[in-house]
């Protein structure tokens, strides 16, 4: 062998294929450093959480204490956020209150999801003449909106916290109906399900390992994006006057209390609004977070 040959360079190698640095950092990097907004937003509503959770040691007067010598008083040391006309604290029936709109929030929306779920599956699943019928129903339920469903519902069950949860829970079957259902559609005809019908396993069996699987978590994401509609339903209703009954501290309740001396008195209005607009805008940020994080069709259309 020649020296030539014994000293040629040897043949440069190409780099090993894979992703590109930047996309690995960027994989490896946290959703709260990615996402900031969500993480302010998650922040927000988990000190809400605990604020519901732990109410009665952090909220400093009893939420319907009355106290005619304290009537509307302006935010001050002793009332940090004011007193309404009967002279109850506004931030103890705000703290108080947020428990109350995460409890009907959250247990609506399962009420839903449940519904939901157990329709949009027997409408995937049957085909024919009972899925036709199943949805139509679910769409004469969407053709009205969730608010005038559950002020329907109140009309039957009658007023309380618990009959707002199931009126709110059953105006909210509908959209979580159809996701479920286009839901199962889409994996119905994928091959493995085809594959185990073909094997003779049991249907059951089948939807339990294979159907269920594949439609639980994208309606666990619309669940955690439907609880601030919720609550924005059930505060309309009390609003109203047809929901939730005094005295109970709730939200909406309280901003409908405070509109008749909001000329001279905003705070009795202004804080229960401003703890309701905050804790929805902050829940939509954490559930469109964790849908276009989590979703396999957000992320596949990203």
């Amino acid at each position: 062998m020649s020296a030539e040959a014994t000293n040629a360079p040897a043949p440069a190698t190409l780099p090993p294929a894979g992703p590109a640095p930047q996309a690995q950092s960027r994989k490896r990097r946290s959703i709260f450093v990615r996402r900031p907004f969500f993480t302010v937003a998650l922040v927000i509503a988990a000190a809400y959480l605990l604020a519901a959770a732990f109410a009665p040691h952090v909220a400093p007067y009893d939420p319907v204490l009355q106290s005619m010598d304290a009537m509307m008083q302006p935010p001050s040391g002793a009332h940090p956020l004011g007193t309404d006309s009967y002279g109850q604290d506004i931030l103890s029936r705000v703290i108080f209150g947020a428990r109350y709109a995460l409890v009907i929030g959250i247990f609506s929306v399962l009420i839903g999801a449940a519904g939901g779920l157990v329709i949009g599956l027997a409408a995937g699943l049957s085909g024919g003449w009972v899925e036709w019928a199943l949805m139509r129903l679910i769409d004469s339920i969407l053709a009205l909106p969730s608010l005038i469903l559950a002020v329907a519902f109140i009309a039957i069950l009658g007023q309380g916290v618990d009959k707002v949860v199931i009126a709110v829970g059953l105006s909210m079957v509908g959209p979580f109906s159809r996701t479920v259902r286009a839901d199962v559609m889409q994996v119905k005809v994928q091959g493995f399900v085809e594959a185990a019908h073909l094997m003779s396993i049991p249907s059951l069996q089948v939807i339990r390992r294979h159907i269920l699987p594949n439609v639980i978590f994208p309606l666990a994401v619309q669940v955690t994006i439907r609880i601030s509609e919720a609550i924005l339903v059930s505060s309309s209703l009390s609003f109203l006057g047809i929901g939730v009954t005094p005295p109970t501290p709730d939200w909406g309740l309280m901003i409908a209390e405070g509109r008749d001396f909001v000329s001279f008195a905003p705070w009795m209005s202004a804080m229960p609004g401003f703890a309701l607009a905050l804790l929805l805008i902050a829940l939509s940020i954490v559930g469109d977070g964790i849908r276009e994080e989590y979703d396999p069709k957000s992320r596949r259309g990203a």
